[in-house]
């Protein structure tokens, strides 16, 4: 098994493989829940590997690819994780494929393997597969004419995203901004439309509040879901850098002091969080985040077409995620996650129910200008890696 790791270099790309580790890098600093990276790639070079990949596909093509899911490192906790996790996946390979369609390299066939349950020796794709790692689609690429996006930009947007989980500005988000971020294209794949839809009116902004208020203390008092994120709470930049992964207080609560940071570990463990749930302390938290939804000037949600998607539309999700969050980016606007008040099914339905929201949601985000920049979320040593089978 081989894995070959990014590296910059501002050598001209006149290879696949220097190709395919400048767009992987980009690719890597994609946002992901809990920043728990959860995207594999495999590269098919022997003979055996080239044949299942072309089989699978229906194309004989010059270079193929398999995006994966690392079953090491998905969250399991709730339910709901399995869809976050394959859209996740999805969001990375999106952009991905931009970086190589930017040089040149045109994707002619996808196959999304939702009717293959493949792991471990069940894989079609030889022993240089990893075992904990199951395929989620396979493409076929070509060497054509790049396209109108440029590398550097892709990279640069990539470099400046960020989960900004402090106040925004006031000021409202451009409607006709809005209604640029909302446009979607035509689905992929067999896949169905994104639903996206922007709340900016007071009274809609009230109402998301008000249910934030109500129902996201839930996460904060589940004992394996709260166990499950604490674990990939690190202790500071510092334990985060390397590990390479997860999130720190200050990107949950911003700047504070050594002694602050202490006691916002002790009061966020398992055990002290089970105990102060009994006198309400996930109440305070949720209220916490109300506010800060409260005084949010737009609030986007994305939703599947259907009420149970395939591994087609969850992939067609995290790519429609990934164009709208890096043109967003672009913008100088925002992104901050409120997804635990839809990982939980009966809290997700009574929201689409509240709010009219089209579809079955699967994201939900504040949208707007940051107050103050953020830390950068750190990446696992390989996360732009592929493995060669």
């Amino acid at each position: 098994m081989t894995t070959r790791r990014t590296d910059r270099t501002a050598a001209p790309v006149s290879t696949f493989t220097q190709a395919l580790e400048a767009a992987a890098e980009p690719a890597a600093l994609s946002p992901s829940s809990h920043n728990c990276q959860p995207w594999g790639l495999g590269r098919a070079t022997t003979g055996a590997a080239r044949r299942a990949a072309a089989d699978l596909t229906g194309e004989d093509a010059d270079e193929y690819l398999v995006l994966a899911l690392d079953r090491g490192r998905e969250l399991t906790a709730l339910a709901a994780h399995a869809v976050e996790m394959e859209v996740s996946c999805g969001l990375y390979w999106r952009i991905l494929l931009r970086g190589l369609a930017a040089q040149g390299w045109t994707t002619t066939a996808v196959r999304v393997l939702d009717d293959a349950p493949f792991g471990g020796g069940g894989s079609p794709f030889g022993a240089e597969w990893p075992s904990a790692w199951t395929p989620l689609c396979v493409v076929a690429l070509r060497r054509g004419a790049p396209a109108g996006e440029r590398l550097d930009d892709l990279r640069e947007t990539a470099l400046a995203r960020r989960t900004h989980r402090g106040p925004y500005r006031p000021q409202p988000v451009p409607a006709g901004l809005l209604r640029d971020l909302a446009e979607t294209d035509a689905a992929e794949d067999g896949a169905g439309p994104v639903h996206v839809r922007h709340l900016t009116g007071p009274r809609d902004l009230r109402a998301f509040a008000a249910f934030v208020a109500r129902h996201a203390g839930r996460d904060f008092g589940h004992r394996a879901a709260w166990r499950e994120t604490h674990s990939f709470l690190r202790r500071d930049l510092a334990d985060a850098a390397a590990r390479g992964d997860g999130f720190t207080p200050e990107q949950l609560f911003g700047p504070m002091s050594r002694p602050r940071r202490a006691v916002m570990r002790c009061a966020l463990a398992p055990v002290t969080m089970n105990l102060l749930g009994k006198v309400g302390y996930h109440r305070v938290l949720a209220a916490g985040l109300a506010d800060l939804v409260r005084r949010t000037p737009a609030v986007v949600t994305m939703g599947f077409a259907g009420r149970t998607p395939g591994r087609a539309d969850l992939l067609r999700g995290g790519a429609r995620l990934a164009d709208y969050w890096w043109r967003a980016t672009r913008h100088g606007l925002s992104l901050h996650p409120v997804s635990i008040v839809i990982q939980h099914e009966d809290l997700r339905a009574r929201l689409e129910r509240e709010l009219s929201l089209p579809g079955r949601t699967f994201f939900v985000s504040r949208v707007g200008v940051a107050g103050a920049p953020a830390p950068r979320s750190h990446r696992r040593a390989d996360a732009a890696g592929h493995v060669a089978f």
